[in-house]
C-alpha cells in the first residue's frame, strides 16, 4: 500500500515498498524527458519488487497557467510533508514573479546541499582526452553567498541608502551608479555543508575532500569557509579525518581534507582531475565548477543533481539543465539528466540495486551507440533515436 516516506529520530529515512513521491513534470522539454525517465525508473523499481506512487504537483509555467501562481503553496507543502521529490526543469519568470523557482524551493525548504556527482559513462562523447579520470562529487552550499538575493539595483533608492551607510559607517567608497550585492557566508552554513561532504566521503570510502574557495581575496567570507572547515575536522572528525596542514598531506589511512583556490581548481580539474574526489564549496563556485565538470563528461544534458537537507530529511532531485522550449514536445532531447537524478534519488532512498541497474543499462545503451541527437551528432556510426525510444532502449537492457 502506498505510504509516505518518514524519518526516524536518528536521521534514518524510513521508506515503504510503495512510497508516495511528488514530481514536477517541468516546463519546456519536461513534457518529453519526465515520461521517459519515469518509464525507466518504474521498470527498475519493479525489477526489485518496489513501486513508486507518483503524485504530480505544479510549479513553473504549468502552475501559472492553471493557478496564476508560479509556485503554489500546495506544492511547497507537499514537498515538506512527503520529504522526497523529483522535478524537471522550470521556467524562471522574466520581469516579475520569483527570481528563480529553483532557488526559491531550495531556500524555502532549507535544502542546504546541492549534490552534483560528475562521472563519465563509457562511450559518451567528451572534449577531453581522459574523461574516465573525472569521478567527483560536488557539495555546493545552497542557501548563502550571492544566491541569497541580497542586492540593490544601481540608481535605486535602496542603492543610494546602502551606499551612504557604507560610506558613513564603514568608510567604504562605492562608485556612483553601482549595483550592490551582499555576500553572506556563515559559520553555521559552512560547517553543515562541509560536515555533510565529510560524512558522505567516509560512508562511501572516498579518499579526500577538497574545500574550494577564493579565500586569498575574500578573506572573511570564503577564507572563513576554509578555516571553519579545518576547524570542523579537528572538532568532530579527528578520529577519522585529518586536515592537510595537520598531516603534511599524509593522512595515514584517514580521510584527507584539503583546500584549493577556485580559479586554480578550474584549471586542475582539467589537467589532473584524478586528484579530486569529493569537493565542498560555496554557492557560486559550485555553480561554475559543476557545469565546467559536466562539460568534460558529456554536458549538463546528462548531469544529475539533488538538493538535500540531511538533518530534516528533505530532498528534491532535479534535472540540472534549462527548459529548452524550442525543443518542447518534439520527443528529441536527452532525458539523461532527470533520469540520473532519479538514480540519485533511489540511492538516497536505499534502493541501491535498482539504481545500479539503471546505470548499467544506460551505459550499455550508450555503448551500443543508441543515443539521442546530442550524442549522435558527435559519434560515428550512432543510431539516433527519440527521447522516448532511448528510454525504451534503456528498459530493454535492464
Amino acid at each position: 500500500m502506498a505510504d509516505l516516506i518518514s524519518m526516524d529520530a536518528d536521521g534514518t529515512l524510513r521508506v515503504p515498498d510503495e512510497p508516495i513521491i511528488p514530481f514536477i513534470e517541468g516546463d519546456g522539454t519536461g513534457v518529453d524527458i519526465w515520461p521517459a525517465a519515469k518509464l525507466v525508473l518504474d521498470a527498475a523499481a519493479a525489477k526489485h519488487g518496489k513501486t513508486v506512487s507518483w503524485k504530480e504537483v505544479l510549479a513553473g509555467q504549468k502552475a501559472f497557467d492553471e493557478t496564476g501562481n508560479w509556485l503554489p503553496e500546495e506544492t511547497v507543502d507537499t514537498f515538506r510533508t512527503h520529504l522526497i521529490g523529483i522535478k524537471g526543469p522550470l521556467t524562471t519568470p522574466i520581469g516579475g514573479g520569483i527570481r528563480s523557482l529553483n532557488v526559491a524551493l531550495r531556500q524555502i525548504l532549507d535544502l542546504y546541499v546541492c549534490l552534483r556527482p560528475v562521472r563519465w559513462f563509457t562511450g559518451v562523447p567528451s572534449p577531453v582526452r581522459h574523461p574516465e579520470k573525472v569521478d567527483m562529487v560536488i557539495f555546493r552550499e545552497n542557501t548563502e553567498d550571492i544566491y541569497a538575493g541580497l542586492e540593490v539595483e544601481a540608481g535605486s533608492p535602496g542603492a543610494a541608502k546602502l551606499s551612504a551607510f557604507l560610506r558613513d559607517q564603514m568608510g567604504w567608497e562605492i562608485r556612483d551608479g553601482s549595483g550592490i550585492g551582499i555576500k553572506p557566508i556563515s559559520e553555521f552554513g559552512s560547517k553543515r555543508l562541509i560536515r555533510a561532504s565529510i560524512e558522505y566521503a567516509l560512508q562511501r570510502g572516498r579518499a579526500s575532500v577538497t574545500m574550494v574557495h577564493k579565500g586569498n581575496i575574500q578573506k572573511f567570507t570564503e577564507g572563513a569557509f576554509r578555516n571553519w572547515g579545518y576547524e570542523l575536522v579537528r572538532e568532530e572528525f579527528a578520529d577519522r579525518a585529518v586536515g592537510w596542514d595537520d598531516c603534511d598531506g599524509k593522512p595515514g589511512g584517514k580521510l584527507l581534507v584539503k583546500d584549493a583556490i577556485a580559479d586554480i581548481t578550474l584549471q586542475q580539474v582539467l589537467t589532473r582531475p584524478d586528484e579530486f574526489d569529493v569537493i565542498a564549496t560555496t554557492n557560486l563556485n559550485g555553480d561554475y565548477l559543476s557545469d565546467a565538470l559536466a562539460a568534460q563528461v558529456g554536458g549538463i544534458g546528462i548531469a544529475p543533481g539533488a538538493n538535500i537537507n540531511y538533518v530534516t530529511g528533505h530532498g528534491i532531485f532535479e534535472a540540472t539543465h534549462g527548459t529548452a522550449p524550442k525543443y518542447a514536445g518534439m520527443d528529441k532531447v536527452n532525458p539523461g539528466s532527470v533520469l540520473l537524478s532519479g538514480v540519485l534519488m533511489y540511492e538516497h532512498l536505499g534502493w541501491q540495486a535498482a539504481a545500479d541497474d539503471i546505470v548499467r543499462a544506460l551505459e550499455a545503451t550508450i555503448a551500443d551507440k543508441v543515443v539521442t541527437y546530442d550524442f549522435a551528432r558527435q559519434m560515428e556510426g550512432a543510431t539516433e533515436v527519440k527521447c522516448s525510444e532511448f528510454a525504451s532502449a534503456v528498459v530493454d537492457r535492464l
